[in-house]
C-alpha cells in the first residue's frame, strides 16, 4: 500500500508517501520559519499564501523522491483538522483536486492522530491500546488510543498548552521565535532548581492540564526584575521552566496511567522533541516498569508522514471523504 500525506495545517508545507503503514519512502518539508521570526509569531496570511506557492513542488519532489508516480498512489490522505483555517484550506483543496484528478480515494486525517502516529514510524512493533501524552504549541492532551482509528481525550489544557508556554516565556527572555528549542538549549546549562515556579492546580478534572499561570509568573518574574535593572539568568530561568512543564506534563500522564491501568506510555507532538520532557518521562516510565515510546526527533514536528501514515490505517478502516470535505479550525479527537 502506497499512501501520498500532505499536512498544511501551520506553517510547514509538507508531502510524503508511505508504504505499507511504516516504511517512509519520501518525506518532503517546506518550512517558513525564517519568514516568521521577524514577526516573532506564524502570521496567518502569510502562512496559507506560502503553502499556495509551495505545496505542488513539496508533493511532486515527495512523489519523485519515492520513486513513484500518482498513478501507483493508493489513497492521497490530509490533514483536515486542526489548525489556520487558511493553511488547511490550501492543503485539503489541493488534496481533493488531486485526488478527484488522478481517481484515488480521499483520506480525511486529524491533525492529532498524525502526531501520535509517528511513532508507529519509529517503532515498528507498537500496536494500540496505548496512553499517549500529545504536547505542542497548540495541544496539551492525554489520549488513550483505543486502536489505530479510535482515541478517548482524558486530560486536556484548560487555556495555553506546553508548547505555547515554551514560546512565550522564551519571547519574554530575548530568545528569537521558535523560542523552545532556545530554552532547551539554554536549560542545558542551566540550574534547574534555581526558580520555584508553580505547578497550576486545575478543578474538575485531575487528568486536566493549565499554563497559563506559569507563563503569567516567568513573565511578571522577568518584568520585575527589568524595572528594578536586576538581571535574571537566562539559562537557569530556562532550566527551571524547562523542568516544570516536563514535570508537570509527566506527573499528569503517570496518574492516568495509573488510574486507567496502561503499563504503554507514548510521547508525540512538537514539545516530544523537547530533551528534558523525554528525559522526564523516560525515566517516569522506567521507574514504574511502564513500556515507553517516543518518535525520532525529525518526526515530532509536522510532516507528512505522519499524516501518510495515520491516513492509511485510516483507509483501512474505511475512513474516506469526498468533494464536500472542509478544512476546521477546532475539532476534539473525541469527535472524529
Amino acid at each position: 500500500m502506497l499512501i501520498l500525506g500532505i499536512e498544511s495545517s501551520c506553517d510547514e508545507t509538507a508531502a510524503s508517501v508511505v508504504k505499507d503503514h511504516r516504511q517512509i519512502l519520501s518525506s518532503v518539508i517546506s518550512t517558513q520559519i525564517e519568514e516568521h521570526k521577524k514577526y516573532g509569531g506564524v502570521v496567518p496570511e502569510i502562512a496559507s499564501r506560502r503553502h499556495c506557492e509551495n505545496i505542488l513542488g513539496v508533493t511532486r519532489k515527495a512523489l519523485s523522491d519515492a520513486g513513484v508516480t500518482l498513478a501507483d498512489i493508493d489513497a492521497v490522505a490530509v490533514t483536515y483538522a486542526p489548525g489556520l483555517i487558511g493553511a488547511l484550506l490550501v492543503g485539503v483543496n489541493f488534496a481533493k483536486a488531486l485526488a478527484m484528478a488522478a481517481g484515488k480515494p480521499l483520506v480525511p486525517v486529524h491533525h492529532i492522530a498524525g502526531h501520535i502516529a509517528t511513532n508507529y514510524l519509529t517503532h515498528p512493533g507498537l500496536e494500540p491500546p496505548y496512553l499517549c501524552l500529545v504536547a505542542s504549541g497548540g495541544h496539551s492532551h492525554i489520549i488513550e488510543v483505543l486502536d489505530y482509528t479510535h482515541f478517548h481525550v482524558v486530560g486536556r489544557t484548560r487555556d495555553d498548552a506546553a508548547g505555547e508556554c515554551f514560546d512565550k516565556c522564551a519571547r519574554a527572555m530575548g530568545f528569537p521565535y521558535p523560542g523552545g528549542v532556545h530554552v532547551d538549549n539554554a536549560a542545558q546549562t542551566g540550574d534547574p532548581k534555581a526558580f520555584r515556579l508553580p505547578h497550576p492546580a486545575v478543578a474538575g478534572n485531575e487528568f486536566d492540564f493549565s499554563f497559563s499561570g506559569l507563563k503569567t509568573a516567568v513573565i511578571n518574574m522577568l518584568h520585575h526584575a527589568e524595572q528594578k535593572g536586576e538581571t535574571i539568568d537566562r539559562n537557569d530561568l530556562s532550566a527551571s521552566l524547562q523542568a516544570t512543564i516536563s514535570q508537570i506534563l509527566t506527573e499528569k500522564t503517570m496518574l492516568a496511567a495509573q488510574a486507567l491501568g496502561y503499563k504503554k506510555i507514548a510521547l508525540a507532538g512538537g514539545v516530544s522533541a523537547n530533551s528534558g520532557v523525554r528525559s522526564t518521562l523516560a525515566a517516569a516510565c522506567e521507574k514504574r516498569g511502564y513500556e515507553f515510546f517516543m518518535p525520532e526527533k525529525k518526526l515530532c514536528g509536522d510532516n507528512g508522514a505522519m499524516i501518510a501514515c495515520q491516513g492509511s490505517y485510516n483507509f483501512d478502516a474505511g475512513i474516506f471523504a469526498d468533494e464536500s470535505l472542509n478544512a476546521i479550525a477546532t475539532l476534539s479527537m473525541d469527535e472524529i
